[in-house]
């Protein structure tokens, strides 16, 4: 008799990523190189004082043994102070959790906060890895549509109305992956006001925070009750550049933090020290180098804008801190069809809106921060492409 696999895990998709680079890989050149859109990886590389730090950390011995479930004290220490200075309200070191990628900070989250049975509320379109997790784990998913008229934001109303007693937690990411949009900080404060009135958890994935305007930003933490229902994902993968060195991080409760730490135990026990060693050293002294590097992608973003006007056709639905989510002008023929013809025939790779959850077919998910403006300017005549 042939074994069986769990049935969690037997039903969910393939891996998106390596199913669009597949796509990718079957292009002839014939327009050009690649336009690569599709994985957020940035699109320039660590600066050498990062590599630098890498390298000396990963060559000490001291990095070899096994480290703190919570992560590196010094680590959690620097990082508990510049979200302090970030947010203007005090985070303490014991507030942190230092994770391996902010994926597996949701995979920890989502396990300390819910069980089989229990169930955590999401927008759609979601992020694919956060459905994907709760789907592996037993934990229902329950979603609330974020309409385009709306520009992709969630209403409060609809929100409460799609609380049950199974529901544990309401996890959004902002700014938004696959939208892009950054949540206005009132919007933000009236979902966490509705958390608490619920007595349910607010995961906010804020992985790419550093690519968003300082007057975005929420003051979530300043609230002295914040503790009681918040839990901050965060990445220093991507604002650092070095993904391939998985580090993330959380902030939340004392208590949330030691319920993490459980979890922890048993999925890395430790997040690598290398990498948390390195970080520590990278946090305050590129800081102008990140704010550099957020300029930079706003014009990429205004490259993308421009460039859109080569294909009237086509319509950007949301766009902000680091992705854009662009409508296709195709009514017979769903995202998946689209982004595998854009990758064959035009050499653009990118995602297909169905990745991110229902009704979400008439789009695609375009990662602009990771090509630079020269690039970003083909796009336009690509697409037309399919239209013309």
């Amino acid at each position: 008799m042939t074994p069986r696999l769990n049935p969690a895990i037997d039903a969910l998709a393939f891996p998106a990523i390596p199913a669009v680079q597949a796509w990718a890989r079957e292009y002839d050149g014939a327009r050009g190189p690649l336009l690569d859109l599709s994985q957020a990886v940035p699109g320039y590389p660590p600066p050498p004082d990062m590599l630098r730090w890498l390298g000396e950390a990963a060559a000490s011995t001291a990095a070899t043994g096994y480290g703190n479930i919570e992560g590196e004290q010094c680590l959690r220490e620097a990082y508990a102070a510049h979200v302090t200075a970030l947010y203007h309200a005090p985070v303490s070191a014991a507030q942190t959790q230092i994770t391996a990628g902010c994926n597996q900070a949701f995979v920890a989250a989502a396990m300390a906060v819910a069980g089989a049975g229990d169930a955590v509320l999401m927008t759609t379109p979601c992020y694919f890895n956060h459905e994907s997790t709760l789907s592996m784990l037993g934990i229902g998913a329950r979603f609330v549509d974020c309409a385009p008229e709306n520009g992709f934001l969630p209403d409060i109303d609809a929100l409460r109305a799609a609380l049950t007693p199974q529901v544990r937690a309401f996890a959004l990411v902002s700014p938004n992956n696959p939208t892009g949009r950054i949540y206005p900080p009132a919007l933000l404060d009236a979902i966490f006001e509705m958390c608490r009135e619920a007595g349910i958890w607010l995961i906010l994935d804020e992985t790419y925070r550093d690519f968003a305007d300082a007057s975005t930003r929420h003051a979530l933490l300043s609230r002295p009750d914040w503790h009681e229902g918040l839990i901050q994902l965060y990445s220093f993968s991507k604002s650092f550049c070095i993904p391939g060195h998985r580090l993330g991080a959380v902030v939340a409760s004392e208590r949330m933090i030691g319920a993490m730490a459980k979890v922890m135990d048993n999925l890395q026990i430790c997040a690598p020290r290398a990498a948390q060693i390195a970080v520590t050293q990278a946090i305050e002294p590129l800081a102008e180098w990140r704010a550099a590097n957020r300029i930079e992608i706003e014009r990429r973003a205004e490259a993308l804008r421009a460039t859109m006007a080569e294909a009237p056709a086509w319509e950007i639905g949301a766009m902000g801190a680091y992705f854009a989510y662009l409508r296709h002008p195709f009514t017979e023929q769903g995202s998946v069809d689209i982004a595998r013809r854009l990758a064959h025939e035009a050499g653009v790779s990118c995602l297909p809106g169905a990745f991110f959850g229902a009704g979400q077919d008439a789009y695609l998910r375009l990662a602009f921060a990771n090509a630079d403006a020269a690039t970003i300017a083909q796009l336009g005549g690509r697409l037309t492409l399919l239209t013309s």
